[in-house]
């Protein structure tokens, strides 16, 4: 790891399309900040064509100390996936319409701010999941309530709070519950649920808190069981009050666990929708990836 006062090549991964009609100039923007300093920054704009492959080949080609992902969670996602198969440390300006990730590491979303992390923040060890073995999450996995949202959103082009309301509006006139068998460390259990989130983080983007004690760096993830809509309950997600009441929303600790669903539903896996499954597998890799985040941060 390179010292604090060594010079720096920094690779920022720029996702033009995430976040609202009023976008910031990010090209503009990084060269300001890096003009009075001896660190070198180069970006890479994303396209949606073969993004992970490109990449991987600036990466190669580049030999940066540090990347930056610039966008939501799933700009977020690409970027990790490639930090941690080249040993990097990611760095985060949360530039999407939902920053998830960015919430859970406490991270500003001044642009200014953000970058004063990227360049002089410090570094922190976070667990990931990997879903069947490969599909990376970092923060927040779901099937059924959820991941219909998402998929009605991104079929329609929703961005935004505004977006995400709408498609919440359509999930919740469309809720169906699912019968799903429940294979966690140390117990098996079958429950009837409208949503099951596989939950590293605490925080989804839109502010809800849907696993109150989550920590991204303790070696496990919550298994979340949400299973019945209930008021009261919905409302301790957006106020933070706690407990759950376990009838309505039951939490399960682990490092692994597998979700057997009678008929096939919707997967989401940090705001990116997979499609529809009766399987999932997912386990934690601990302390996987490095981020950068404010000297102050605890969580």
């Amino acid at each position: 790891m390179p010292t604090p006062s060594a010079t720096l090549r920094f690779l920022f991964v720029v996702n033009p399309a995430s976040g609202s009609a009023k976008k910031t100039d990010w090209a503009a923007t990084i060269r300001e900040y890096f003009e009075p300093l001896p660190h070198r920054a180069d970006l890479l704009e994303l396209t949606g064509q073969d993004d992970d492959a490109a990449l991987k080949a600036r990466i190669e080609k580049d030999q940066p100390d540090r990347l930056v992902a610039v966008g939501g969670d799933g700009t977020v996602k690409i970027v990790a996936e490639q930090a941690i198969a080249a040993n990097l440390p990611l760095a985060v300006l949360p530039a999407g319409s939902a920053n998830g990730m960015a919430k859970e590491l406490d991270l500003p979303p001044d642009p200014t701010e953000a970058l004063d992390i990227a360049v002089n923040g410090h570094e922190k060890a976070v667990d990931v999941i990997y879903l069947n073995g490969t599909d990376l999450c970092l923060h927040l996995s779901d099937i059924g309530l959820n991941a219909q949202l998402v998929r009605h959103a991104q079929s329609h082009n929703w961005r935004g709070m505004l977006g995400y309301a709408r498609a919440a509006f359509w999930s919740l006139l469309r809720r169906r519950q699912m019968r799903v068998r429940i294979q966690c460390d140390k117990e098996e259990v079958e429950r009837t649920a409208f949503m099951v989130v596989l939950a590293n983080a605490r925080v989804y983007g839109t502010g809800a808190t849907i696993n109150p004690d989550g920590d991204v760096s303790d070696g496990k993830f919550e298994v979340v069981v949400l299973r019945r809509l209930v008021g009261r309950e919905l409302l301790k997600m957006f106020w933070r009050f706690r407990p759950f009441d376990r009838g309505a929303v039951e939490i399960f600790c682990t490092t692994a666990v597998t979700l057997d669903v009678k008929r096939r539903v919707e997967l989401q896996v940090d705001g990116e929708y997979r499609g529809r499954t009766s399987h999932v597998e997912a386990a934690i890799k601990p302390s996987a990836l490095r981020v950068l985040v404010a000297a102050n941060t605890q969580k």
